[in-house]
């Protein structure tokens, strides 16, 4: 791609990718987004943990980019331990409310659900079991019908 040129000093917004390399170069030091700050990590965790809904999340990539950025530019993150701490500790808390969310979902035999405010990340990690749980549900559904053909399906 077509980047630059770069002004020695002066901040310029770079896709993730790029800030990594440099700062693995030693050619840049990084600057975190605002929302990666212990005060506001420490807020969104708070909300995360008082509401029975998900919350919206800073970024879409939250835990991808807090990962990518401690792991290489911790030095340029101030109290990185901390927002590695709190950001951990909302993931937590979402994978909970997540792991309830199913358990009701499958318990109540339902065919569909709203997940607001989940990260591609967080789907993921519960995608396989969820597709799998729905899987049984349909098997044991069509099984328990009485006088219908278990090779039919309605779509």
């Amino acid at each position: 791609g077509d980047l630059g040129p770069f002004n020695p000093g002066l901040p310029v917004e770079v896709p993730v990718w790029l800030a990594i390399n440099l700062k693995q170069r030693q050619k840049c030091r990084l600057i975190p987004p605002e929302w990666m700050d212990v005060g506001k990590l420490e807020e969104i965790r708070d909300q995360e943990r008082k509401e029975d809904t998900f919350t919206p999340m800073p970024s879409p990539y939250y835990m991808e980019l807090t990962k990518l950025l401690l792991n290489y530019a911790s030095d340029n993150i101030p109290k990185a331990d901390e927002i590695r701490t709190l950001v951990k500790d909302t993931w937590d808390t979402r994978m909970a409310k997540l792991r309830l969310s199913a358990d009701s979902f499958v318990r109540q035999q339902e065919a569909h659900a709203k997940l607001d405010n989940l990260t591609l990340m967080e789907i993921n990690t519960t995608g396989t079991f969820l597709t799998q749980a729905l899987d049984h549900m349909y098997k044991l559904r069509t099984n328990l019908q009485p006088g219908e053909s278990a090779h039919s399906q309605d779509f």
